[in-house]
């Protein structure tokens, strides 16, 4: 077995933790065992530069004790010190407010299907083929320095390839057992270049995957520094009302505000611009976002959340009808309503239209601005309102014109959502967000 990979001598040292609570007066617990290894090969212009190797382990422990409810952890896994842990912790239970509130879910949401922690077939056995001699061949094969055209003149070259396996499992006192067992493997660069006056420009480019097959480390850094050198010559453009194109690389931006507004603390705290919105029509009939957590091989999939809660295939948004929030069985307990999800998984924006790259996007648009970067900014979570910086292309006739940078779009989520022109069909694998290249019309622009 992987030295990373819970053992059965370590899973027996979890349920005796979570049997000894009981025993020592909590009424309920919950126990989560994880445990983690990364190895990593840092580059710097075409060198070896740092290596990384890290092993962690740890146990969550949950206690219910007369009411009330505390969280612990600890690094330290030997059945005595734990034992002591434990004692010392559910004292310190005992001394908190109670909270009625707070409870285990009910049994019929638990996840029974998440057994060997490899149903989701998220875990590569190549990983335990992989020796550090291969991974700095592999680290230093997928370098662009110094072979880049004598054309571009790259001065600096960052890179990084980490591989890591995750392994954790679940139990509490009403019978769980959920284990999620996966692996990634991620190669990332940043490339600087100068122009003919000096001037620096730099730009990334990334990949991650849970297969080491399927890891698209020979183009990387390439990518990079091509992405680097579109950027020499940036000029400005005035202010106005644009169609905006959002690359898939950060077109999760402009996602997140909306998904954290769907939470329940957000929500119960009335610190959310969707408070009261659950089956209102407050997007476009196009939009449409599912969250689908149980797709096999998908990076970021889960059978259960922390709570051990079974995750569902479910409609986030429905053609611009809000379908569900993100409530667990605190939050959910404190508001009311029947608990959903804590958070949504996979999440999945429906296309719209019929481009499937981005350049079709482009040409379906004709004129406005393509965003490959956001630099700064901020959104109220209360209102919807937000301004963020931003940097890419100005766009004509479907082609790109020139760079652009320090721009300023602002506005309102509602106002910019319920304005979505289009998408394309190429949201990224490696992102646990699936958000395609979007088209957005009538976005204020400010230089």
């Amino acid at each position: 077995m992987v030295k990373a990979l819970l053992t059965q001598e370590e899973i027996a040292l979890a349920r005796h933790c979570l049997a000894y609570a009981q025993e020592q007066g909590a009424q309920k617990v919950r126990i989560t065992l994880s445990k983690s290894l990364m190895n990593l090969v840092g580059l710097l212009n075409g060198e070896v530069d740092k290596t990384a190797h890290a092993l962690d382990r740890s146990l969550q422990l949950q206690l219910f004790v007369e009411g009330r409810y505390g969280a612990f952890s600890s690094n330290r896994l030997e059945k005595e010190g734990l034992e002591a842990f434990i004692r010392e912790a559910i004292g310190t239970v005992k001394m908190l407010e109670a909270d009625s509130y707070r409870d285990l879910p009910a049994p019929e949401r638990l996840a029974r299907d998440a057994v060997s922690g490899r149903e989701l077939d998220l875990y590569d056995p190549a990983y335990e083929t992989l020796t550090a001699e291969k991974r700095r061949d592999l680290a230093l094969a997928s370098c662009y320095f110094p072979a880049a055209p004598v054309s571009v003149a790259l001065v600096a070259e960052e890179g990084e390839y980490s591989d890591s396996v995750f392994d954790s499992l679940t139990l509490d006192s009403q019978g769980l057992y959920a284990r999620h067992t996966e692996s990634s493997f991620e190669i990332g660069y940043e490339s600087t270049v100068e122009d003919a006056a000096g001037n620096h420009f730099s730009s990334y480019w990334w990949d991650a995957t849970p297969r080491l097959q399927d890891l698209q480390w020979k183009d990387c850094a390439a990518t990079a520094c091509r992405r680097a050198v579109a950027q020499i010559g940036p000029q400005s453009v005035p202010g106005g009302k644009y169609t905006l194109i959002v690359d898939s690389e950060c077109a999760a931006k402009l996602l997140t505000p909306v998904l954290n507004a769907l939470g329940g603390f957000s929500l119960q705290q009335k610190n959310s611009f969707l408070v009261d919105s659950l089956d209102k029509k407050l997007f476009p009939e196009q939009l449409t976002i599912l969250d689908a957590p149980r797709t096999p091989g998908d990076t970021g999939c889960r059978l259960f959340d922390s709570e051990g809660v079974a995750t569902l295939e479910r409609a986030i948004i429905e053609k611009g009808v809000v379908k569900t929030y993100f409530l667990n069985t605190y939050m959910a307990a404190k508001m009311g309503l029947p608990p959903t999800a804590e958070d949504a998984t996979r999440v999945k924006l429906m296309p719209v239209g019929e481009a499937r790259t981005l350049e079709d996007l482009l040409q379906q648009v004709g004129d406005g601005i393509l965003v490959t970067g956001f630099n700064g900014g901020n959104s109220n979570p209360a209102t919807g309102n937000f301004s963020y910086g931003i940097e890419g292309f100005l766009i004509q006739g479907g082609q790109r014109v020139h760079p652009v940078r320090e721009l300023l779009i602002t506005g309102n989520f509602l106002t910019l959502w319920g304005n979505l022109l289009a998408t394309a069909r190429d949201a990224r694998p490696c992102l646990s967000k699936l958000i395609p290249s979007l088209a957005f019309t009538n976005v204020d622009v400010s230089a």
